[in-house]
């Protein structure tokens, strides 16, 4: 099954492409994943990650396989022939096994709910309740990241940016993953940035910026210089929040940067056709630093 489904920008919808592992229903992102197939070429690497469950060839690619349902439960044992998903995302191809395969549902992102506080920094970044059942949406990025760091926002990624005092500098930042939020204020800060305002979603970051506008009309950019926003997030994805703060007569002249695992050449015209001043992928926090930097002194 190929998936190639496209959704007006910053219009509240997502869709969801839905699977089963171990009797549970998870979800994933419709937009990171390029196709579903069975493969009976899994190839073992020994003395890998526990999570990785070999290798297998997808049109003379070698890609990483990883084992969701040790990921999630604890089982290693992985048969020859599987059902996976093709993913990519982070400007990486990787594979993750399911025993099947249910649907995609077209939803609003005001329709996933957050996880409760009690599992909040879980592999779960939203649930949604469809027909009687629940959904997990789950976090890849951090699957991904758990697996191997190196290929997550790190440190390592901003030793070009030449560091100096930009704690001047103040920035809004929109993602629902505790994760990335910790990532970014840690490399960030290291960059020089210590003026870090978070929000765990879109609506919320929206709610301030319009309550900021209420009380200081166009002199709400003393107070925010840059909105740093992801696009995946539940109550309000970063498309839609791009979208309405450059549809509002004060805020529009607000900055964003969409900082995404899914910019990717093929949907920068997402971002784009909503206004975003610049995309950038996750995990490139260096050049997240340069940008920053760009937008700043041009508005000076």
């Amino acid at each position: 099954m190929e998936t190639n489904i496209l959704l007006e920008s910053g219009t509240g919808e997502v869709e969801i492409f839905e699977f089963i592992i171990n009797n549970k229903h998870y979800g994933i992102n419709v937009v990171k994943v390029k196709e579903v197939i069975e493969t009976d070429n899994l190839t073992q690497i020994p003395q890998s990650h526990p999570a990785i469950a070999g290798l297998v060839l997808y049109r003379n690619e070698i890609i990483s396989l990883i084992n969701l349902k040790y990921v999630l439960d604890g089982t290693s044992a992985v048969s020859k022939k599987n059902t996976i998903i093709l993913c990519e995302f982070n400007k990486t191809k990787v594979a993750f096994n399911i025993d099947s395969m249910v649907g995609i549902h077209r939803m609003g992102w005001d329709k996933i709910t957050k996880p409760d506080a009690l599992y909040a920094n879980s592999l779960i970044i939203g649930n949604i309740m469809l027909d009687n059942r629940i959904i997990f949406l789950l976090d890849f990025e951090k699957i991904v990241t758990d697996i191997n760091p190196k290929v997550g926002i790190s440190p390592e990624r901003i030793e070009n940016v030449e560091y100096k005092d930009r704690s001047n500098i103040k920035l809004m930042l929109a993602d629902d993953s505790f994760l990335i939020r910790s990532l970014l204020k840690d490399t960030l800060t290291q960059a020089g940035f210590n003026n870090l305002k978070f929000f765990d979603d879109g609506e919320q970051a929206l709610d301030y910026l319009y309550k900021l506008e209420a009380e200081k009309k166009e002199n709400f950019i003393d107070d925010v210089q840059i909105l740093i926003t992801d696009i995946e997030m539940p109550r309000m994805d970063g498309l839609t929040l791009t979208r309405k703060i450059k549809e509002h007569k004060t805020l529009r002249k607000l900055p964003v940067i969409v900082f995404s695992s899914l910019i990717t050449d093929d949907l920068a015209h997402k971002g784009a056709s909503v206004g975003a001043d610049a995309q950038i992928s996750k995990p490139e926090i260096g050049n997240l630093v340069k940008i920053i930097d760009k937008l700043i002194a041009n508005s000076n």
